[in-house]
């Protein structure tokens, strides 16, 4: 039998956080789902080694920010991209997905979040113009994107619990260097994107994981697991 596709939850684990509560199940949905040999484990932020990340067939930076060590959650954004490593980053972790991206890709190297450094010259994660705590709502998703494929349609209706965002300034430079910004709210704002080029590399403000919550499936979860277990 083969060994299996480990994922690390990259994040500090806190058993409170609705988040937290939800990804071990919806990644149990989409494993059986795919019938794949698929484990995980949680790798705290301040665990993160590069010289051990190799040791995961994928990687989830999980909501809960800010996080322990932003070093942490920023290697681990960057080891994937460069790695081709399947990636999911969720609320938060689509947020340090794009400082990351910022400062190692785009040229912009203080890149920095507002929620720790609110003196931030280049503040690429901003307060949201309208906070999306406990709030659901419409998203669509671009023509031939992962989020369209992992769907399977042009929109879904989806929960958050976050309160910053990608800055509007920001977004142009960041596409223009490859990050696709693949799912808006019906106002257009960014509600989630993917690197061009990238087998999976994937991130959400939303959390599909809350799904999971209600006995229902999370599509984009399936699709990371499929994407780690190499059946995309």
């Amino acid at each position: 039998m083969s060994a299996p596709s480990v994922i690390a939850l990259v994040g500090d684990h806190d058993p409170s956080i609705v988040a937290h509560q939800a990804i071990p199940r919806a990644l149990a949905a989409a494993t059986a789902a795919i019938g794949s040999i698929v484990i995980w484990t949680w790798l705290p932020t301040e665990a993160v080694r590069s010289a051990d990340l190799g040791d995961f067939a994928g990687f989830w930076l999980v909501p809960g920010s800010p996080y322990r060590s932003m070093d942490g959650a920023l290697a681990v954004g960057r080891w994937a991209r460069e790695e081709g490593a399947p990636f999911l980053g969720t609320c938060g972790g689509f947020q340090h997905a794009l400082i990351s991206f910022a400062r190692d890709v785009a040229g912009l190297p203080s890149a920095d979040h507002a929620e720790t450094c609110p003196d931030a010259a280049f503040a690429v994660i901003a307060p949201l113009a309208c906070g999306l705590v406990e709030v659901t709502g419409k998203v669509r998703f671009a023509p031939g994107s992962h989020l369209h494929r992992a769907y399977g349609a042009g929109e879904a209706t989806e929960g958050y619990h976050c309160r910053y965002g990608l800055a509007p300034a920001y977004r142009e430079i960041l596409a223009s260097h490859g990050f696709r910004f693949t799912a808006t709210d019906d106002q257009g704002d960014v509600r989630g994107g993917e690197l061009e080029g990238h087998r999976f590399y994937v991130g959400t403000l939303f959390q599909p994981e809350r799904s999971a919550l209600r006995g229902e499936a999370a599509p984009l979860v399936e699709a990371f697991v499929r994407a780690v277990a190499g059946k995309t």
